[in-house]
């Protein structure tokens, strides 16, 4: 088959294999269309006012001071004397949006959410904004669109900030609070002259919602523990009392005002959210004015934990909420419909399925139903009103066991059609290896095939047609179920292959394949299981520190061997280091600056040494290279400094950064095509660039990786010779733009199994050598502070991104030195690292989880999404890498490349 066609049919079955997870796993449950339900109870409330202090902690709100002085008299002063208080426990993923969703929706985001990274409304959802008969909001343009986007009229009114004032650099992020607080004012202010105006907020069943994320920007900035974060509760609490005076002035103390205080998640100790931890899920709630019982005071009260009486708190009854309960309250205090997010999914399911398939729910018949309900209105007749609400909570128990049986009816079903196309393109894949790269199939005579072969799979993609369009189902059901169809097809064309892969198999000793197996697999379950436990990938590196003893090459080259040793234990070290961004460190990222520096001035003499003008240009080019790490050096140093003064990011400073980062990917072009020295300029360049997105150890890491990389030519190089291959050219002598003809690529060997095992492994190891990037907060903003500190999503993620990439730009630059230096093929490279991966991602099909947290959730999505994206990667990476490898640029005359 051609390579091209091969690649793009591997494309579309990738991508149907990755999309098939939201089907399968993540589709909404979500069903629109219910009656809406009022409380029969007249409201407290005329209106209410929510204040959310985006990223306050519970604990950072409720505890004392050093001096034993609450932070937030105001507050304080309410759960002693007015109102109610406790703790909103919220659920992972701990983010702005998911946190408000459930705030003001009254639902936890729905897994459907995840396609889109919680950012846009997945499904349109019913909010107590949409219910409420006007609601006007004030903070951040990231939050308060996303309400009034999914609003049934022209009734929610947003004012926001600019979004370039979200500064993490800027030396007081307490304006946005104080620029919420006086537009509120100046809100009032105008409505007292605006007729209007003035009569929709003297209606009933209004909100009034204040976003303040002063607290949310200075915890990431400063961290929570700093003075920063503190002040700013304090300033917090100083506005909440303005305006809380400011509405009873207004409405004459009319007595029908609740206040809401709470937050939409916490936050780590080092400035991070969106994981489990505890400071991130417990967040304050208080709550006073109309239909709020006032402060109840008690000698005892059972909790878990030992808050209270670190608090100081152990005498004022504490109410803990569960965070999607607070809108159901906020719309029975001023009496409008709790928002509608229902499901109802049996009736639907049996409307689409032939009814001798359709198997109910067994544990909650429909005479089961009854007999609940009848049971629960007698014992509300009798009064036994705890044995009703028993009763109900059954119910409700059961009912959503339900909805989970009908929501997820299908999945095994796609399930069983989706592994069917894995295994199907996992065995063609090998085969081509086997009939196309490999010497087992010469002399193979092509036998004419059999019409009966491809009239029964015709036959058989007919009847699947068939049953699904009895059955009603999506189109995309047709795409699962009919893909593993012509894969299958396809590898059963190739039986004269197998045949002959037996014969071969059968006449290897059974004790070598068994042994050759279990690597593999041992192998392959190593690299499934670092993307668990980041020691797996140590494990795997101490293995690789005794390969040269486990083989002949200690003996045949002692030096090599050493090096390869010492590199890989050095390198076994960074997974067992913290999480980057928990603990960072200046001086570690100045001292990797320096290491590059000594290295780099180790190679000045040589290139002094020789003559003609293009050494001179190549000299000029390295003095460049080390111009622009000291560059580096000194903007971190600089910039570090002057956040720490709170002068936000000098101009000057972000110019150079971004310089360094421009030029990173052109200079290496400039310097000599000779292999190690075209190696080398590519380290400098991308050191200069990862130096200034380093907060901490994590700047060592690809140095150490590369040292390994460098190691690695030379082993591959030693292996080639053990096995006797014929290497025509010397390491020195190699230059990329060495053009390699088509006949000097050979057959594969088993050897070239262990070779793409070892990029797999060294890719993965730059995935998760220095922190695990499939968990929300194992990013640190800090990295871009040298390019930005304005909050801009696109632009941090997209930096945080690229200093991701570097360590795997230089495993596949190495990488292109050894397929250079052994002849191997990068098609047949492709093709085995194909496999592996694949092999990969079936494993985390079966592991990709919708349920428990949304941690593990998204972190099982990120792995499945990883693995399968590999491949795709890969070739990506490749070419990246021919292209920084073989390019020569030139400051005068052509520019030449070689092309492989």
């Amino acid at each position: 088959m051609n390579m091209l066609l091969f690649f793009t049919l591997g494309l579309f079955v990738h991508f149907v294999f990755f999309v098939s997870i939201f089907d399968i796993y993540f589709t909404s449950p979500l069903v629109h269309g219910m009656t809406p339900q009022f409380t029969p109870l007249p409201p407290p409330a005329k209106r209410l006012v929510l204040f959310v202090a985006d990223g306050l902690r519970a604990d950072a709100l409720y505890e004392l001071d050093e001096n034993g002085n609450s932070r937030a008299p105001f507050l304080r002063n309410i759960i002693m004397y007015e109102g109610s208080w406790g703790i909103s426990h919220t659920r992972v993923p701990t983010e702005s949006r998911p946190g408000h969703v459930a705030l003001i929706a009254g639902f936890y985001e729905d897994v459907s959410a995840v396609a889109k990274g919680w950012k846009e409304n997945p499904v349109e959802f019913d909010s107590l904004f949409n219910e409420s008969k006007y609601t006007w909001s004030w903070g951040s343009p990231d939050i308060l669109p996303m309400f009034a986007k999914g609003a049934s009229g022209d009734h929610v009114y947003t004012y926001s900030y600019d979004a370039k004032t979200e500064d993490f650099g800027a030396n007081d992020a307490t304006k946005l609070d104080t620029w919420v607080f006086d537009n509120v004012k100046d809100f009032f202010d105008t409505a007292r002259n605006n007729q209007s105006l003035f009569s929709k907020i003297n209606e009933e069943k209004i909100v009034f919602f204040l976003h303040l994320l002063g607290i949310d920007t200075n915890g990431h900035a400063h961290r929570p523990s700093s003075r920063d974060y503190k002040d700013n509760i304090k300033k917090v609490d100083d506005g909440v009392k303005e305006i809380v005076s400011m509405f009873k002035h207004f409405y004459g103390n009319d007595g029908k005002t609740t206040f809401i205080f709470t937050s939409d998640h916490g936050m780590t100790d080092w400035g991070f959210h969106g994981a489990g931890h505890p400071s991130e899920t417990l967040t304050p709630l208080v709550t006073w004015g109309a239909g709020i019982k006032y402060a109840q005071k008690v000698s005892a009260q059972q909790f878990d934990d030992a808050f209270l009486k670190e608090w100081r708190l152990e005498n004022w009854k504490r109410q803990d909420i569960n965070q999607a309960d607070i809108a159901p309250l906020m719309a029975s205090l001023i009496g409008v419909p709790f928002p509608l997010n229902s499901v109802v999914k049996m009736t639907q399911k049996k409307e689409v399925t032939l009814p001798f398939l359709f198997t109910p729910f067994k544990l909650l018949s429909d005479s089961k139903q009854l007999n609940i309900l009848r049971k629960a209105r007698s014992y509300i007749k009798q009064g036994k009103f705890d044995e009703a609400v028993s009763l109900c909570k059954e119910l409700i128990h059961l009912a959503l066991e339900g909805l989970s049986y009908y929501h997820t009816y299908d999945r095994f079903f796609l399930g069983i059609n989706v592994v069917a196309g894995f295994v199907g393109w996992t065995s063609y894949a090998s085969l081509l290896i086997i009939k196309s790269h490999s010497n087992l199939t010469r002399g193979l005579t092509v036998k004419k095939s059999s019409h009966l072969l491809p009239y029964g799979f015709l036959a058989a993609g007919l009847l699947v047609a068939l049953f699904l369009l009895i059955q009603a189902c999506p189109w995309t059901y047709y795409v699962y179920c009919l893909l593993p169809v012509p894969i299958w097809y396809a590898v059963l064309r190739e039986f004269q292959v197998v045949q002959d892969l037996v014969a071969s198999l059968l006449t290897f000793p059974l004790s070598h394949f068994v042994g050759y197996l279990l690597v593999f697999t041992v192998g392959i379950e190593v690299l499934v299981l670092s993307f668990f436990y980041r020691y797996m990938l140590t494990a795997g590196l101490i293995v690789f520190a005794g390969w040269p003893f486990l083989t002949k090459l200690w003996t045949q080259a002692k030096i090599t061997s050493l090096s390869w040793t010492v590199f890989s234990l050095l390198l076994a070290v960074f997974p067992l280091m913290p999480v980057v961004g928990r603990t960072p460190d200046i001086s570690l990222v100045m001292g990797a600056g320096l290491l590059v520096l000594l290295l780099s001035l180790f190679a000045v003499p040589s290139l002094i040494k020789r003559k003609g003008s293009l050494a001179k240009e190549e000299l000029l080019v390295h003095l460049l290279q080390i111009l622009s790490t000291v560059l580096s050096m000194y903007v971190v140093y600089s910039t570090n400094s002057s956040l720490l003064r709170k002068q936000g990011l000098p101009l000057m400073n972000q110019i150079l950064s971004w310089a360094v980062l421009a030029s990173s990917l052109v200079v290496p072009l400039l310097s000599s095509p000779a292999l190690f020295q075209r190696l080398f300029s590519i380290l400098l360049s991308l050191m200069s660039t990862y130096l200034l997105l380093s907060t901490g150890y994590e700047a060592l890491f690809p140095l150490v990786l590369s040292c390994l990389m460098f190691v690695w030519i030379h082993m591959e190089q030693e292996t080639l010779q053990q096995s006797g291959i014929s290497c025509k050219k010397k390491l020195a002598s190699i230059q990329f733009s060495y053009t390699m003809d088509i006949t000097q690529f050979r057959q594969l060997y088993l050897d070239d199994i262990r070779r793409a095992f070892f990029l797999v492994f060294f890719l993965v190891t730059a995935f998760f050598g220095t922190g695990n990037i499939a968990s929300i907060n194992s990013f640190e903003l800090a990295s871009v502070y040298c390019f930005l500190t304005v909050f801009s999503p696109f632009m941090m993620g997209a930096l945080m991104m690229w200093k991701i990439l570097i360590p795997f730009v230089l495993v596949m630059c190495a990488f292109e030195a050894v397929q250079l230096t052994t002849q191997l093929s990068s098609k047949s490279l492709f093709l085995i690292v194909l496999v592996i991966s694949d092999i990969m991602a079936l494993h985390f099909f079966f592991l990709v989880k919708d349920y428990g947290s949304w941690l593990d959730i998204g972190t099982s999505i990120s792995h499945y999404v990883i693995v399968m994206s590999m491949t795709i990667f890969l070739v990506f990476l490749n070419g990246l890498a021919q292209v920084l490898t073989t390019k020569k640029l030139r400051l005068r005359g052509k520019p030449k490349s070689h092309h492989m």
